[in-house]
């Protein structure tokens, strides 16, 4: 027979094909697609005008195979296993059997990391999580799907093919240490005099929280910017640095570093905090379940964190 030319050839008839192959019968095979025995009838008969083949002959009583259909059937059955292989929703995630890797790119913060590392290890122990830096760099990272789910604050507009949560806005919190000697006198006057500490991401990253400070009231002394917020506590513990933060990055570390939270003697702006992810990975079932999980545990000590200073933050005699 000569070769066929496929792009006459209506593939899906191969569906039908496969299923009188196997039945035998137009009304058993109309059966098990859900079709009428006559769509079925007229499927057998553009089969055999398209391949120029009888297919399914009668014969006593019963329809077989013509010689062509009987190694049709034996050569295409591979290739539908494999079409409908290729072709099957992908398999679920199974947190309890999974060995992925999942990145994170965040500020250090210490609660986050261990709930939500915490919460992993139980859930999926065989995964492994891997915290990076929270800079410009992360957005790329995202895109390219090397980053599972970043954290940053600040109102640049995200890069095309990224999707975001905007959190709920945060309270300002003043911290420093106790015995300072800012905390007798309160205010803008201690404001202005001590020096101020502040996180800066990169040199192509401005920490958002600076933009937030302005106005003729603001005239802090920042004498020094480190690279990321894990060592503030120690620092100051061990200083005169006044460091203003939102009330989730210390919340915790107060009581083991002796410091105090105190209100910010001047009105600071909200900055819009945000977890983003790439569009492309945004119906993977883990990237889906990671990102639940550290969204989730980031709300639930945001909230745990506003509460528990709420009782705390005051004037510096409440801390004295």
């Amino acid at each position: 027979m000569n070769e066929i030319n496929l792009a006459r050839i209506d593939l899906n008839l191969l569906v039908v094909f496969e299923v009188l192959m196997e039945l035998r019968n137009v009304t058993a095979a109309a059966d098990k697609l859900g079709k009428t025995q006559s769509a079925v009838s007229h499927a057998l008969g553009r089969l055999r005008e398209q391949l120029g083949d009888p297919i399914l002959v009668r014969v006593g009583g019963q329809m077989q195979p013509s010689p062509f259909a009987a190694q049709l059937a034996e050569d295409i059955e591979p290739l539908l296993r494999g079409v409908r292989r290729v072709l099957a929703p992908p398999k679920l995630f199974d947190p309890a059997t999974s060995d992925r890797v999942f990145r994170i790119a965040a500020p250090t913060l210490t609660r986050l990391i261990a709930q939500v590392s915490s919460r992993v290890a139980r859930e999926a122990p065989n995964a492994r999580i891997e915290w990076l830096p929270a800079h410009h760099e992360a957005y790329s990272a995202l895109s390219e799907g090397l980053i599972d789910i970043a954290h940053l604050g600040g109102e640049p507009r995200l890069p095309d093919g990224l999707q975001e949560q905007v959190m709920e806005p945060f309270s300002w919190v003043s911290f420093v240490r106790k015995g300072h000697p800012g905390l007798r006198n309160w205010g803008l006057e201690a404001w202005h005099r001590y020096p101020h500490l502040m996180v800066n991401v990169t040199r192509a990253l401005r920490n958002p929280f600076s933009q937030t400070f302005g106005g003729s009231t603001d005239r802090r002394r920042i004498t020094t910017m480190v690279a990321d917020s894990s060592a503030v506590a120690s620092i100051l513990a061990q200083s005169d640095f006044i460091a203003t933060f939102p009330a989730l990055l210390l919340a915790w570390d107060m009581e083991a570093h002796g410091l105090c939270a105190l209100k910010p003697p001047v009105a600071l702006d909200q900055v819009k905090v945000r977890f983003f992810w790439s569009s492309r990975l945004a119906q993977d079932a883990g990237s889906i379940w990671i990102r639940s999980i550290v969204i989730e545990t980031y709300r639930a000590l945001q909230f745990e964190a506003e509460a528990k200073l709420s009782g705390v933050v005051g004037t510096a005699f409440d801390q004295i």
